[in-house]
């Protein structure tokens, strides 16, 4: 939130009013089990956080409670609703059928009483909406102590404002920092590109198999380091697992270290490219070519074709060590019965530029709905 909002919200003038002076209907949800609910259109919404509390969607005939309406859960947790809904006996409802509030107002009726019941409950001391009808919330008021709406209105306006501004500064910065791990000055595709594209949905690349030693000289496995023996420092340290791409901290061991432009695979056949310097565990391998420096593009090419002639082979039943992986065999496309570099670049630029594509048109879409709900609230 910006200093001009703060400003306005440390200048405005505040008073406490209770959840009943502004809500004439407060009423808890009806308990309907996980068994019992059929599937339909109806938001069901019980205690939690995720996915704003709505656990399903059914067709029950329950209560439904309106749109334009805010839900408290035995928590505390607090979510506005402008689509009617269902609820389960771990969730009060708020509304007011006499006084229809706009959402921008409500949105800030939501705020207030998510605040003034922060920390206050859990599964020790769990809300019942009942016990809340006298709970005080602070709002903004105006010379004669009524509240003021205008101040909310437009406070949440200019948030809502802020956020979308928000938005597209992230994208923007999403795409730069794309374009510059990748490489790439822009994410349109060349005409070589496009080809490529066609040639590769038309399946007339030529591909052939090439065996893991054949492609890369050295081929290694990481050494033991226990985690209570790891320093802290600046080496990554690479095991076994997807998060953080395998990197499970940064150590000053005195380690064998693993060159930049190599590959690693763990023992469940999880591949990653490496373009750093690192140490490994020993439930890591490490593939890399001293005699032959590969393009990134390439080393990313291999670490995908790697990882597909691994596919489901490896489990912790049965792992994988990087010297039984010698000649194992990966798919490569190919010119004159040798790998076909050129192909394999453009391809992965190709793909890299797909991606961040994709990438620009979902954060399009994410701005383009904030805006529209926006447009629709006003």
């Amino acid at each position: 939130m910006n200093a001009s909002l703060n400003e306005k919200l440390r200048n405005v003038k505040w008073g406490e009013f209770k959840y009943e002076e502004v809500f004439n209907r407060i009423e808890q949800g009806r308990r309907l089990k996980k068994d019992d609910q059929i599937d339909g259109n109806i938001p069901f919404v019980m205690a939690g956080t995720t996915n704003a509390g709505v656990v399903n969607y059914i067709s029950n005939p329950v209560a439904l409670f309106p749109k334009n309406a805010i839900t408290i859960d035995i928590f505390g947790n607090t979510f506005y609703r402008d689509y009617a809904f269902g609820a389960g006996d771990d969730t009060g409802a708020y509304w007011n059928d006499e006084n229809i509030y706009s959402s921008k107002a409500m949105l800030f009726f939501a705020v207030a009483m998510q605040k003034s019941m922060m920390g206050r409950f859990s599964y020790g001391k769990k809300l019942r909406s009942s016990q809340s009808k006298n709970f005080v919330m602070r709002l903004p008021v105006t010379i004669d102590g009524k509240i003021n709406f205008d101040f909310m209105e437009s406070f949440i306006a200019e948030l809502e404002a802020e956020r979308v501004a928000e938005l597209e500064a992230e994208q923007v910065a999403e795409l730069s920092a794309y374009l510059t791990v990748s490489g790439l000055d822009n994410y349109e595709l060349s005409s070589d590109e496009m080809t490529m594209i066609e040639r590769y949905k038309e399946q007339q690349i030529p591909y052939s198999e090439f065996e893991f030693i054949k492609i890369f000289n050295n081929i290694k496995q990481g050494r033991r380091l226990k985690k209570d023996d790891q320093l802290p420092g600046n080496i990554p340290f690479v095991m076994s697992g997807t998060t953080n791409t395998g990197v499970v901290g940064y150590i000053s061991n005195p380690v064998a270290q693993f060159p930049k432009n190599s590959i690693t695979v763990d023992i469940f056949g999880n591949s990653f490219f490496r373009n750093y310097d690192f140490g490994a565990g020993d439930d890591t391998g490490v593939y890399w070519n001293t005699e032959k420096e590969y393009s990134k593009t390439c080393m990313l090419f291999f670490t995908a074709a790697m990882e597909k002639a691994l596919q489901g082979k490896y489990s912790y039943g049965k792992k994988l060590r990087s010297s039984q992986s010698l000649h194992f065999k990966m798919q490569i496309p190919t010119k004159d019965g040798k790998p076909d570099y050129d192909t394999m670049a453009t391809l992965i630029s190709a793909v890299q530029k797909l991606v961040i594509k994709d990438v620009v048109l979902y954060a399009d879409r994410k701005i383009e709905k904030t805006k529209e709900v926006i447009r629709n609230d006003g």
